[in-house]
This record gives structure tokens, C-alpha cells and sequence, in this order.
């Protein structure tokens, strides 16, 4: 299914993925990290592609994602990347550099590539190292043809995940027909700061590296960094988009007269990745979404989203259908934002239930049944400024408890 956008004819493809853009394939295997599913998986571009990463600020940076930021640094280059699900290969000291270095080394070989050009990522159990011989036979035979597919690749990233996760645009540059293919894991330990989860996005463009790099870096602030599911920000989130040049266009850098539609390109395959993990989030049967208008700065209005949407009980509200407008003011209350009360104004969907800092009358009935829906909208008026954000994130369900309480089990 794709629907056009009005940015000249930015077409998206809810059902397109990685290999749309010219020159991917991607595939998995189950390789015995996971006991049934598969748990291997790898994108491999035709040509080195420029890269660009951003990565978790949590100080206890999984290996690979070291190895993943060395590697890249030395030309910012790339031209596969590697990741094994079932284990986070975090907090393993350096066996687990040398085991996610031993990874890159063994697909390098496979592809006939240097090793530098081999990003490496992993994700699930912190604290136990990979078991290297499974991972190592598996990389010998990921490449067979019978293990290319986009949705192997798709399938092997998941931990906790419910479902695959993807989506791609196509566009005209220079004449040229551009794609950029996104896909991406994630479902609990999801409160990103700089990156989030597992997210890798693929364009056939050719683009300068920091205009990527800056790019990446912007779009992650109104997407990637502004959803959360539990508050907590893993050790391995990271977001690669590699861009191999094989539409042909001249260079694009943020001179170039068509990079705003490169930009929204990037723009739409982001957020919609990240708007499709926060509905996934564990045990979640809602996406919200808080929309802040009015704010004196666009980091007051993103301070005062992330905090409402960060809320456990306005989270466990949400999930128990109960219109409890106080909780999204005290949560406002305590973003660190100067608000002004007698100014804030609040509604849940198309009910407003607090103006001038008191309540506003409604249906209780009504509300409760707008509550009820899968997409619930909590629209927050500063009325302080002319800057607005939008949050994302999930109910706080019982099931969230019994998956986190039986996660290694």
C-alpha cells in the first residue's frame, strides 16, 4: 500500500524495507543463540556505502557497538552489517570486544571485504558472552541463497518484539529515483537518548557523509529520541543508515536544492519506525501520543512531552481507560519546564479536561470511551511561545511485569 505525500510526491511504502534502495540484500538464519528463532541476521550493500551512527548514551556501551564506532571512524564507511539477537554481548569485558571483533572478522572473510567495513550489533541478555562457535557456523552459511530474504533479517533482529517493524519512501532527485528502506527492533528497555533500539535504514542516494551524519542527528531528535516505553535506556541502542550512491544523483549536502525532500524522506522512514516500536512496547495494547503546542522552546516542548509520555501512572491510566487528568498535569509539573499553570490547557482526544489551571466539566463516560481506542491523542497548550514536539509511547499493562519478570527464564 503507498500513499503519496505533498512534498513533491514523497511516495510511502508501508510494506517496502531495506532492500527497496538499488544494491542491498539481506537475509537470516537461526544459528542456536535462540532456541527456535532465528537469531543471525545481515544487510550487505553492493559497493562500500557512506555510513552514518548514532548510538546509546548509557555509559556501559555494549562491544560491538565499540567495535561498530572504531570501524566506522576510519572512512566512514561500510558495506554490511552483522547482528546477532539472544544476547547483548554488554557488560563482557574484553572477551567481548575480541568476540565481536572475531565477528566482523569471520564475515569479512565470507564477503571477500576488509573487516572495517563490517558493522557488527547485538541485542538481548546483558552479561553473558556469545556462544562464538554457533555464531561462526552460522556466519559460513548465512549467505546461501536459501537464507536471503529481507524478512529472515527482519525476523532475526527480534527479541521481545511482537512484530517486524519496516517501511520505505521513494522519491525523484536530479531526475533520479531515490528509495530509503527502513526496519528496526524494539520493544522493551526503550527510553533512547541519542539513538534507540536497533534501527538501520538503507538509501540508494549518494550523499556527503557529515550532511548524512547531521541529518541522522536531527531527525533522531524528533523521532528515535522522543518515544519510550519503560524509562530505561539500553546499552545497545544504535541507528546506522547506510547510503550507497547507486541512484546516481549528483551529491547531496544540505546546499543541494532537493535536500528538503531527502530530509522528509529520512524524516517519514524514522518516525514511522519509531512510532511502530512504541506500539510494540511490552505488553502494550495503545500507542499515545502527546502533542505539546505553545512552548517558549523547542527543548521545553520536548522536555514536557518525554515527561508526560514517561509517566507510569499516566501510562497505567491510559490502560485502565481512567481520564485522570491530574497525573498528565503533574507530570508536566515535574518536566524541569517554568510552565504557568494559569496558562496550561490539556485534552484527551477532542476533550478538553483542564484550562486556566483548573478543571474543565466532561463526560467521564465519554472520555473513558475514547480511552478505549488503540490510538489515544493527549494534546497539551502551553500558551508561553510558538514552539511544539510530539511524544510517543505505550500503556503500562500486567503483562509489561510478567515478561520483564521472566525476560532470561
Amino acid at each position: 500500500m503507498a500513499q503519496a505525500t505533498s512534498l513533491k510526491e514523497i511516495v510511502v511504502i508501508e510494506v517496502g524495507s531495506i532492500t527497496l534502495p538499488q544494491g542491498y540484500k539481506a537475509g537470516g538464519i537461526h544459528c542456536g543463540i535462540k532456541r527456535k528463532r532465528l537469531d543471525l541476521g545481515y544487510i550487505v550493500s553492493e559497493v562500500p556505502a557512506t555510513v552514518a551512527g548514532v548510538y546509546t548514551t548509557n555509559i556501559f556501551q555494549a562491544a560491538p557497538l565499540l567495535v561498530t564506532q572504531e570501524s566506522i571512524a576510519k572512512e566512514n564507511k561500510a558495506q554490511a552489517i552483522l547482528v546477532n539477537s539472544g544476547n547483548a554481548n554488554a557488560c563482557t569485558g574484553e572477551q567481548g570486544i575480541a568476540d565481536a571483533l572475531q565477528m566482523q572478522k569471520e564475515f569479512a572473510n565470507e564477503l571477500g571485504i576488509q573487516e572495517h567495513l563490517v558493522a557488527v550489533t547485538s541485542t538481548g541478555v546483558i552479561g553473558e558472552l556469545l556462544p562464538m562457535d554457533k555464531i561462526k557456523t552460522g556466519i559460513k552459511q548465512i549467505l546461501q541463497k536459501e537464507y536471503e530474504h529481507e524478512e529472515n533479517f527482519k525476523q532475526a533482529i527480534l527479541t521481545t518484539d511482537t512484530c517486524t517493524k519496516q517501511i520505505a519512501v521513494q522519491f525523484t532527485i536530479d531526475g533520479k529515483k531515490v528509495s530509503i528502506g527502513g526496519t528496526s527492533k524494539g520493544s522493551g528497555m526503550i527510553h533512547p537518548n541519542m539513538a534507540t533500539m536497533l534501527g538501520f535504514v538503507t538509501t540508494d542516494a549518494n550523499i556527503a557523509h557529515e550532511d548524512l551524519l547531521n541529518a541522522l542527528r536531527e531527525v533522531t531528535n524528533t523521532t528515535f529520541n522522543m518515544i519510550t516505553v519503560d524509562g530505561d535506556t539500553s546499552t545497545n541502542d544504535m541507528v546506522l543508515v547506510m547510503a550507497n550512491g547507486l541512484a546516481e544523483n549528483n551529491q547531496l549536502t544540505k546546499d543541494h536544492p532537493e535536500w528538503d525532500i531527502f530530509k522528509q524522506g529520512l524524516q517519514i522512514v524514522c518516525e514511522s519506525l519509531a512510532k511502530k516500536i512504541a506500539r510494540d512496547g511490552e505488553g502494550a495494547t495503545k500507542l499515545v501520543e502527546v502533542q505539546v503546542d505553545g512552548a517558549f522552546s523547542l527543548e521545553a516542548a520536548r522536555a514536557v512531552g518525554k515527561s508526560i509520555i514517561s509517566s507510569n501512572l499516566v501510562k497505567t491510566a491510559i490502560y485502565g481507560t481512567d481520564p485522570n487528568w491530574g497525573r498528565i498535569v503533574t507530570a508536566a509539573g515535574y518536566s524541569g519546564v517554568p510552565i504557568e499553570p494559569n496558562l496550561l490547557e490539556v485534552s484527551i482526544g477532542e476533550y478538553k479536561v483542564f484550562e486556566k489551571g483548573l478543571p474543565c466539566p466532561f463526560v467521564e463516560e465519554e472520555v473513558k470511551g475514547y480511552l478505549e481506542n488503540e490510538n489515544v491523542v493527549i494534546h497539551v497548550e502551553l500558551n508561553q511561545g510558538d514552539f511544539s514536539a510530539t511524544a510517543w509511547g505505550c500503556d503500562l499493562t500486567y503483562d509489561y511485569v510478567k515478561i520483564n519478570a521472566s525476560y532470561r527464564t
